[in-house]
């Protein structure tokens, strides 16, 4: 009872606080980026929030216990990295365009409408997916918590989190955001040392891990090994965990729901220095989360299903306080991804499809009212496949994620810095991405295996290059297509520029002293401890 009263507590929070900023938003531009005023920790809040979602602590909490969990963070390891390369290579140019959407960054910078559309419709399409998985994924939570049924659950879910978000749009999301950063980085953060205080300290909990016999090779960089492993080959793993790490680390650069948050930023020194602190957030979550979670394998081998495995030590493993904690924390997780792919989804519905295919321009007010109407009518759509669709929290969140990195990665790039790009190369750059994902997540439905190092983001990272290469040898490159490229390239100046710019140099020490400090703790919770346990 004590869990489901913090879980309603919050949810009366967020609904609240979306309630009152409401009353805030008085135009399209507060509506859709936040009127672009958010500060660093609002903007890393809006970051990592978007970003951590059931998918990671379910679905990749269940992947880990089940016998994965140092491969995860290999893959962790590479995809962190998206931030800065993406703050950096595209989303400082994005937030220069002044676009409300970044569907509508392409088609400004192509000029072409074509090319708005087509990102336009794969950012509904595959964050349509997306936030099917996570509000699954929130709903199982809830109805394991509160013994209601999951359909119950389900339409908790969604009248929350769409109330807030239809209410007050980017303005309430970032707010939202910024709150259940704090509140799933608490209960990450605070529950380690119970979990492996409860599975033996340090550093015997890592000890028994490495040499549980339910799990061998358990804490080696492949995953454990014997009739239980499903990731193949020790070399297979690894391929894996590189080539998903490295095409993670391209959707949390370009993707719609990371890059979109440059534009709520108050200036370029706040997204620079967002894309450093979420970059150092996410690792040492994830860090501290799975090494936790592979030492409960030796408390209890047989949670089932693996997914709720942080659930299962948060009501087991933990004291009641940092249980609703840790209960709430992964509910925000759950409800702030909601949050962001709704507002998203809505956006460009209204701006980047209606507005262009009726070739009008909406007042301020009528555009507030047609997105508040299409996020609705999405998630409506959402709850009703929600209820269809049977939960597969990770992979339902892995496909829809890696869409983006073939659809969008290759052109996202080009669009800054290729001067011989045009708008045919551009649209079916687009298209052939999306299509080969799905081309090959097909193959996969009907049977055919594919090997490691051809996975459908390969497939489609590939034929989305062709596309950009081929297509461009078509078309004309236009002077306005030109002069928006230029300007973005130019770098704007701040009224305080020589403050901010002593500010941002920091970063970098920043980044690496906390590369250092995270060194000595894998050092000392997890290569020692393994040590001991080969000498054993």
């Amino acid at each position: 009872m004590i869990y489901t009263i913090g879980i309603a507590a919050s949810f009366i929070l967020y609904v609240l606080i979306g309630l009152v900023l409401s009353r805030k938003v008085k135009s399209s531009e507060e509506y859709y980026v936040s009127g672009r005023k958010g500060s660093t920790l609002m903007v890393t809040g809006t970051l990592v929030a978007s970003f951590l979602s059931t998918v990671s602590f379910m679905g990749e909490a269940g992947f880990s216990y089940e016998g994965y969990p140092i491969l995860l963070l290999i893959l962790v390891i590479f995809n962190a990295t998206g931030y800065v390369v993406g703050v950096f290579f595209f989303g400082r140019y994005l937030r220069r365009s002044k676009a409300l959407t970044v569907p509508e960054y392409f088609g400004n910078r192509f000029q072409s409408n074509k090319v708005r559309m087509a990102a336009a419709i794969t950012t509904i399409l595959g964050i349509s997916a997306y936030l099917v998985a996570v509000t699954q994924g929130g709903a199982v939570l809830l109805s394991e918590i509160s013994g209601v049924s999951y359909f119950v659950a389900l339409l908790i879910m969604w009248l929350v989190y769409a109330s807030f978000t239809v209410l007050s749009g980017a303005k309430g999301v970032m707010v939202n955001d910024t709150i259940m950063f704090f509140l799933f980085s608490i209960a990450t953060y605070i529950s380690f040392p119970f979990i492996i205080g409860k599975s033996g300290g340090v550093p015997d909990a890592i000890i028994k891990a490495a040499t549980n016999p339910e799990r061998p090779d358990l804490l080696s960089w492949h995953g454990i090994t014997g009739p239980n492993a499903y990731m193949g080959e020790p070399w297979e793993a690894l391929i894996w965990a590189v080539i998903l790490g490295l095409v993670w680390s391209a959707v949390i650069a370009i993707s719609p729901w990371q890059s979109s948050r440059y534009l709520m930023a108050k200036n370029e020194h706040v997204a620079i220095r967002s894309g450093v602190w979420a970059t150092i957030s996410i690792i040492t979550i994830y860090l501290f989360l799975h090494i936790s979670i592979s030492t409960i394998t030796t408390v209890n081998p047989d949670i089932k299903p693996a997914e709720k495995v942080f659930i299962w030590s948060a009501m087991n493993m933990v004291p009641t306080w940092l249980g609703v904690i840790i209960i709430s924390g992964i509910m925000a997780a759950a409800l702030s991804s909601c949050a962001s792919f709704l507002q998203l989804i809505g956006s460009s519905v209204t701006r980047d499809i209606m507005e262009q295919s009726r070739n009008k321009t909406y007042s301020d007010k009528q555009l507030l009212r047609a997105s508040r109407i299409s996020m609705i009518v999405v998630s409506f759509v959402i709850l009703l496949i929600g209820l269809w669709q049977p939960p597969s929290i990770m992979w339902i969140g892995y496909f829809a994620a890696t869409l983006f990195a073939a659809s969008w990665g290759p052109v996202a790039f080009a669009s800054v810095y290729s001067k011989k790009v045009t708008k045919t190369g551009a649209l079916w750059s687009i298209i052939m991405g999306f299509l080969g994902v799905v081309f090959g997540e097909s193959l996969k439905k009907v049977g055919v295996a594919l090997p490691v190092y051809f996975n459908p983001v390969i497939i489609g990272i590939i034929l989305s290059s062709l596309a950009l290469y081929i297509g461009s040898k078509f078309g004309e490159i236009t002077a306005e297509e030109r002069d928006f490229q230029e300007n973005i390239l130019q770098r704007p100046i701040e009224e305080n520029e020589k403050e901010e710019m002593a500010i941002t140099r920091r970063y970098p020490m920043y980044l690496a002293v906390s590369g250092i400090l995270i060194i000595v703790i894998t050092f000392i919770f997890y290569y020692w401890p393994l040590i001991l346990a080969m000498k054993g």
